[in-house]
């Protein structure tokens, strides 16, 4: 458990760089602008964050943590709701230059923990599609409606989405874990 100074100095770090993201965005934000901001010393810095893309990536813990710990159907509700609660940062972050930050690392962070939950179901219904395949293709999927859905203001909200994902992945998903003899699965392998 981290001591509450401790705490209270990430949190003011972080308030400090996503108000300055979603102001300015990502790529125009200095370390020094934040260290002003936020009201702290460049060792201070340091000693919580290696550099800026740390920074950025730290907002994402929580996230990895619940798509870790609670990956099944409503993993892409959880990424949409995070990104609907955070709508001023995925607003600013989502197709700019910045943005690549946050879409390399959130791919990186779903792709892994999709393809640690598909790899036994696939495994279990005898599916030739590697896991690593079909966790790259709907992690893609999932991050290409994402940009879309911040294009469009978040429309519907994040269960609205959550359910188009749903209709448009889930038959797909089904498929491949019930049919196991695809040739274009083998000839991927």
């Amino acid at each position: 458990m981290q001591d509450r100074r401790v705490r209270r100095t990430r949190t003011s770090i972080v308030e400090a760089f996503l108000s300055l993201v979603v102001e300015r965005g990502y790529e125009r934000v200095t370390i020094q602008d934040i260290l002003d901001r936020a009201d702290v010393g460049r060792s201070t810095f340091y000693a919580h964050y290696r550099d800026k893309e740390a920074l950025l990536m730290s907002c994402f813990d929580g996230l990895r943590d619940e798509l870790t710990a609670d990956l099944d159907a409503t993993a892409p509700s959880l990424l949409f709701q995070h990104a609907y609660r955070h709508r001023p940062v995925y607003r600013a972050l989502c197709g700019r230059p910045g943005g690549t930050v946050v879409q390399r690392h959130l791919h990186a962070l779903i792709a892994g923990a999709l393809r640690t939950y598909l790899q036994p179901h696939l495994t279990a219904a005898g599916s030739n599609i590697p896991a690593e395949a079909m966790a790259e293709f709907y992690t893609s999927a999932l991050l290409g409606l994402l940009i879309w859905w911040v294009a469009q203001d978040f429309k519907g909200g994040p269960d609205a989405i959550a359910q188009i994902y749903g209709a448009l992945a889930v038959p797909g998903i089904l498929a491949a874990v019930s049919a196991p003899d695809s040739r274009a699965a083998r000839s991927v392998r």
